[in-house]
């Protein structure tokens, strides 16, 4: 499975941990994925979705 949000296509970021004397060793940021149900409207049934949480945002804000 992938971490890659459905609705705004946001995906892994690389990173460092900067430790105290300075060194620093790569990462992953991770998206803030969430499994969601979410309500069609046009299939009159429910779709399950892998969506971040400002995908979440933008799906309430714009009513879709």
């Amino acid at each position: 499975m992938s971490k890659v949000c459905q609705i705004s296509g946001k995906k892994s970021n690389n990173a460092y941990h900067v430790s105290h004397s300075h060194t620093r060793t790569k990462r992953m940021q991770h998206v803030n994925l969430h499994k969601k149900r979410i309500w069609s409207s046009n299939n009159n049934c429910w779709i399950k979705i892998k969506v971040s949480t400002k995908g979440m945002k933008s799906i309430y804000k714009n009513n879709l």
